[in-house]
């Protein structure tokens, strides 16, 4: 459920919620409000576009025109984002959409709901920038937790858990997910209701069904999206998000409302968007389905001892916390691991220079919701700090300067020159990536901790 440009160190797409898997939620019109702060707009470009109509269904009060597609090519150089292929694609949209109409009648969508749901929609082109924007620059790690972790969201934050005391009691109850979670979810995803996105979802997922590089994907979101009209649990004014669907509160897909969504309060009708009940319960489900341990944190933060090998900061080094702690590594505080049968992994975001973090199943749990390190890790500190935590102890190299685009894309050229990387350059730090670094580094004897520096370049470069 998040919008797409994260962070250097991480290379990948921070995403919302259950729109994880739709590979980037992007913003609405004006931004879905994490897209504000990545800057997921990419320039409209110098060609003149073709119009394309207005994302379709009522539109808020205030909307302000979107800005129009650039006519250029896709920056993933996919065959289906050429630009002839996007202008072919939305020349066929009226009868691509027509075409699904068997798969909807297979949902038991009514042909009367298919004809008013779809009637007057046309291609939002500008999705196709969004899709494949790649933006030159990323922010820090520090400086998204420090965008997203502060005291005025914390504030809202404590506001929100007593407005809707009763409604998070019963939800804890239910499910045994931490409401401190869900509430955290509920600020980072759409700022506390603010900022959810306004782009039309039918539309949104219908362009994407027809044109562009993900049309299998979003047919199933499309014709969700109908049935979740067709039920009646949400009404077209209702469904309004970002650019690749998400909607409501906490960023739900239609695919993930489908599965997920509980009708709390048992008047029939599933509202994640402004119905306080459904929307906590719904978050809990997904939470609680996807293996949240009730009980349990999410992780610790830690300080690694003196000459530690940070080729155990990886993924599959999954370590029992005791473990851990006979390698020397210990939380800040000095207090003990209290579960050290638990098994966890070590993510160190800003190498050996930053702080630490021992990431738990309730972790993991988290990524599934987004699959962003960055973002699990924001969660989780933002509920400890509503829970009445302190901020992390250890302070962020702050000095760093963050590798700008181009700048990636060389350092991964650089890294494959000689031997340790194997993918396809493409300015993503992923973990092959991480993997490929942190052998470099412990080739010159340097700490391998997979951190990309300008050092680390300038190194490579050999000077």
């Amino acid at each position: 459920m998040t919008s797409a440009v994260l962070l250097a160190w991480l290379g990948s797409v921070a995403l919302t919620g259950a729109a994880a898997q739709a590979q980037s939620s992007g913003g609405g019109n004006p931004l879905n409000f994490l897209d504000s702060i990545f800057g997921n707009t990419p320039p409209a470009g110098n060609r003149a576009a073709p119009a394309t109509g207005p994302a379709s269904g009522p539109a808020p009060a205030g909307s302000a025109a979107a800005p129009p597609w650039s006519g250029e090519d896709g920056g993933s150089g996919h065959p289906l984002m050429t630009a002839q292929a996007i202008r072919e694609a939305a020349g066929n949209f009226d009868a691509c959409v027509a075409a699904m109409w068997p798969d909807a009648q297979r949902r038991n969508i009514s042909r009367d709901s298919f004809e008013r749901y779809t009637a007057g929609l046309s291609p939002d082109l500008r999705l196709m920038d969004l899709m494949d924007s790649q933006p030159e620059f990323t922010k820090a790690i520090w400086d998204y937790l420090d965008i997203l972790v502060n005291d005025n969201r914390m504030a809202r934050g404590r506001e929100i858990l007593t407005q809707y005391k009763p409604q998070f009691d019963a939800t804890e109850r239910a499910t045994g997910v931490d409401r401190y979670i869900i509430a955290s979810i509920w600020g980072i995803e759409s700022n506390y209701s603010t900022q959810m996105g306004d782009r039309y979802v039918v539309n949104s997922t219908a362009t994407l069904a027809c044109v562009g590089r993900r049309q299998a994907y979003f047919k199933d979101e499309f014709l969700t999206a109908l049935e979740i009209l067709h039920r009646g649990d949400l009404r077209p004014e209702q469904l309004r998000g970002s650019w690749a669907g998400a909607f409501g509160p906490t960023q739900f897909m239609p695919t993930a409302f489908k599965r997920f969504a509980v009708d709390a309060d048992g008047d029939g009708r599933r509202n994640v968007v402004d119905n306080p009940a459904d929307l906590i319960a719904s978050t809990a489900n997904n939470l609680k389905k996807d293996g949240w341990q009730p009980g349990a944190t999410w992780g610790y933060e830690v300080v690694m001892p003196k000459g530690f090998n940070y080729m155990m900061a990886d993924r599959k080094q999954m370590l029992t916390l005791a473990q851990w702690h006979e390698m020397g590594v210990r939380r800040p505080n000095g207090q003990p691991f209290p579960r050290s049968a638990e098994k966890a992994y070590l993510l160190a975001p800003a190498g050996s220079e930053g702080p630490g973090f021992l990431m738990l199943t309730n972790f993991r749990v988290i990524m599934k919701y987004n699959p962003a390190e960055a973002y699990a890790l924001a969660i989780g500190h933002f509920a400890d700090r509503l829970r009445g935590g302190p901020p992390f102890v250890q302070p962020w190299p702050r000095h760093e300067r963050v590798l700008s685009r181009s700048e990636r894309l060389e350092l991964q050229q650089l890294l494959a020159q000689r031997g340790f990387y194997r993918g396809t350059p493409d300015g993503q730090f992923g973990s092959m990536t991480r993997e490929a670094l942190r052998n470099f580094q412990a080739s010159i004897g340097a700490p391998a901790d997979g951190f990309a520096t300008g050092d680390m370049l300038e190194k490579l470069r050999g000077r």
